[in-house]
């Protein structure tokens, strides 16, 4: 799955404890109870990059919907189209400029930044939480390290509404030292997303690459 990919959570729930007053742990807990509340999601996102071993950069935007547990559709539309979707057992990434498909399994719940927006984590369980400053202004943020080591990211950083606890941007650092961070705009919350969004169908005359092996 796309390394710098990351994420979600929402809202449905209004809560009335001014969030300035809150520590980072009352934060991730106010986090979870939202996101409980959560069955679907869907958004516009724009996403910056940078930093990691080549010091590279990077903008991109596209739209996103999300469904629990496990079902995810990533699609990017500037500057270069592509996709990836998980079905909850399998992930594609669709590459059209390359003609290309790269199918995996879906990895364990919190070894990707993505499955964790996608309902197969816990953030009172699987993290410690920690002050943090916010991608978005207006917002507030908590730092979510893994309890346990995580080959793709060393922490989350999560910027919410400090009203209604809706995720607004997710922050992720890498292991190769860079920054991704996912700004969420036009949020829709519990509107029925049918399974059919998340089934991919492979294009005709691309190259299928399964678990590292050409088809």
């Amino acid at each position: 799955m796309h390394r710098v990919l990351a994420v979600i959570g929402s809202c449905l729930l209004a809560f009335t404890a001014t969030s300035q007053a809150q520590t980072p742990d009352a934060l991730a807990r106010r986090l979870q109870q939202r996101y409980q509340g959560i069955r679907d999601f869907s958004a516009n996102f724009v996403q910056t990059y940078r930093g990691g071993v080549l010091k590279t950069q990077s903008r991109e935007e596209g739209t996103v919907a999300i469904k629990k547990p496990g079902r995810m559709r990533w699609t990017y539309v500037k500057p270069e189209k592509k996709e990836f979707v998980s079905d909850g057992t399998k992930v594609y990434s669709y590459f059209p400029l390359d003609r290309r498909v790269i199918v995996s399994d879906v990895p364990p719940p919190n070894e990707t930044p993505e499955l964790f927006l996608a309902g197969n984590g816990d953030i009172v369980r699987d993290f410690t939480a920690s002050a943090a400053e916010p991608a978005v202004p207006g917002t507030v943020a908590v730092r979510l390290t893994p309890r346990k080591k995580e080959p793709e990211f060393e922490y989350l950083v999560v910027s919410m509404d400090p009203g209604t606890y809706q995720i607004r941007a997710l922050t992720t650092m890498d292991r190769q030292g860079g920054q991704s961070t996912l700004v969420f705009t036009n949020l829709k919350e519990n509107t029925g997303i049918s399974d059919k969004e998340f089934a991919f169908r492979i294009p005709r005359g691309v190259d299928v690459i399964t678990n590292g092996q050409t088809n």
